[in-house]
């Protein structure tokens, strides 16, 4: 039986030589407890050393990727082909169909040659002579580091330490840009303090008075090209009544050198943001796309690089920049926050305020995801950003609708949510029996009086005959005296009834006294 073994170093090919003992898989580690031992169980027939670190990379990778490589192959054909009647014993049974697909050699894999590499690995000193162990470490560790570059893809468009230079350099720029501009205000506010309420830009204020200098000079310069009419009109009309302080030439050229600073600065500024935004997008599209170039470039200096960064989970990548008051709340036992860097994000500025905790949440579990995608993926495009990005502003868009959904169930239906009703009944309270004094007009009352005077008049009427039958039935004697008596009571009571239901006017009781007295006409003409 024959051996394949890949060493930093090159290809061995050792000789079983006493098969027997390689059965007992248990203890094959007794024969390789001492360098003498091992070589009375297998020895050297063949190695081929690796020329330079690039043909090393180029067979490991192949190895890694289950590939033959074209140095392999020649030394297979030259070597084992002699005595193809034997087999071959490889570590890796994907590259062993490979090879018995390819050169016609039959090849072994199981734990019996696993515990025989582990062997020969730990008496390979003694097995290859003329490797020293000083120079098989440095192969070794050079070969490890070819082949982690290798599959992280590095290269130099993938340095992100230029990344957090660019955007701590753009920071420390704006800080810089406000004191200077700041001094700027203040100093040319003692000549000329009504510039500062009209132009409120910085750039096109230290550029207007880079150009006139002196107050007195804007009544002459035109300033069209910096500033609109309508406010180059006001700025002279109000260098003209100006209650500013005259200053020396010097001063002003000094002001004007300032200006120069704050000019020079700002496009140093927009430069350094459009290298930042392209480095960006060279190096973390997706997180670039996802939460922006600043936020993004933050997070990845405050990671320290963009592997690190990837090793954070959703949660640390939330709150990054945040450290302070986490742990702070968690100290003192209060709510820890939300958010930290990730706050600036566009996506997170947009909700509403209820809505900000969840919105961030859920955007840091899709940048974790971009993140791992940018810094160990092979694809360089976007298009895994802008998917993520699409689901959370879907997601933003259902909170804001309140559109919760079922747990159970299609999940494709909206929960209903009924409006709460009340069903007790309420009295309600009437208005209309507090008020004591007539509501109706004098013409009316006198009307509804009027009218039920008719009434009573009609009722008394209709009951008349009935009384007299009913008398002179009973009777059989005339009752013209007790008749008169009782419609005199009746009427008083009437009256008595209509006076406490409606009080009423002099002029309404001067009516009545009137109308009281054409009853008694009536009364006693039809008596008669």
């Amino acid at each position: 039986m024959l051996v394949l073994f890949e060493t930093a170093a090159g290809y061995a090919i050792f000789k079983v030589l006493n098969e027997k003992k390689l059965q007992e898989v248990d203890s094959l580690w007794k024969e390789f407890e001492t360098p003498e031992k091992a070589n009375k169980i297998v020895k050297l027939k063949h190695f081929e050393k690796f020329q330079d670190t690039t043909e090393a990379l180029a067979a490991s990778t192949a190895l890694v990727e289950g590939k033959l490589s074209k140095n392999l192959k020649k030394i297979l054909k030259k070597i084992v082909a002699k005595d193809a009647h034997e087999q071959l014993a490889v570590a890796d049974a994907k590259l062993g169909g490979v090879i018995k697909d390819k050169l016609n050699l039959s090849c072994i894999h199981s734990p019996m040659v696993t515990e025989l590499m582990r062997g020969i690995r730990s008496q390979i000193e003694g097995l290859i002579t003329g490797l020293p162990s000083r120079e098989m470490a440095a192969m070794c560790l050079g070969l490890a580091h070819s082949l982690s570059r290798y599959k992280l893809k590095f290269s130099p468009d993938k340095v992100d330490t230029m990344i957090i230079q660019a955007i701590s350099l753009l920071d420390d720029l704006d800080k810089e840009l406000n004191n200077y501009i700041m001094r700027c205000r203040e100093w040319y506010g003692w000549h000329f303090p009504e510039l500062g309420k009209i132009i409120t830009d910085n750039l096109t204020y230290c550029k207007c008075v880079r150009k006139v200098g002196d107050r007195s000079n804007f009544a002459s310069s035109d300033v069209s090209d910096i500033l609109p009419e309508e406010i180059e009109e006001d700025v002279k009309a109000a260098a003209e009544i100006s209650m500013g302080t005259e200053v020396s030439e010097e001063d002003i050229n000094n002001i004007i050198h300032l200006c120069d600073q704050v000019i020079e600065i700002s496009e140093y500024r927009t430069q350094l943001y459009d290298y930042l935004k392209n480095r960006m997008m060279a190096i973390a599209p997706n997180l670039t796309v996802m939460v922006g170039e600043l936020v993004g470039a933050r997070l990845i200096a405050h990671a320290g690089s963009l592997l690190n960064l990837a090793k954070h989970p959703a949660s640390t990548v939330q709150l990054l920049g945040a450290e302070k008051a986490l742990f702070r709340a968690l100290k003192t036992k209060r709510d820890t926050p939300k958010f930290g860097l990730i706050y600036h994000a566009s996506l997170v500025g947009q909700t509403n305020i209820k809505n900000k905790g969840k919105i961030s949440r859920m955007l840091a579990a899709k940048t974790a995801l971009t993140i791992r995608y940018d810094a160990l993926g092979e694809n360089t495009s976007a298009e895994m950003g802008a998917e993520n990005r699409l689901k959370v502003e879907t997601r933003m868009r259902l909170l804001e609708e309140r559109g919760i959904r079922r747990i159970s169930g299609t999940g494709k239906a909206l929960a209903r949510a009924d409006k709460y009703q009340n069903k007790s009944e309420i009295k309600v309270f009437d208005p209309s029996g507090d008020s004591t004094l007539p509501a109706v007009s004098k013409k009316r009352k006198i009307q509804e009086v009027e009218e039920q005077d008719t009434e009573v008049a009609v009722k008394a009427k209709k009951f008349k005959p009935d009384t007299k039958e009913e008398r002179t039935v009973e009777d059989g004697e005339p009752v013209k005296k007790k008749k008169k008596k009782k419609d005199k009571e009746k009427q008083a009571e009437e009256e008595e009834v209509l006076n406490e239901e409606h009080p009423t006017s002099p002029t309404v009781e001067n009516t009545e006294k009137k109308k009281k007295k054409k009853k008694k006409m009536k009364d006693e003409v039809h008596e008669d």
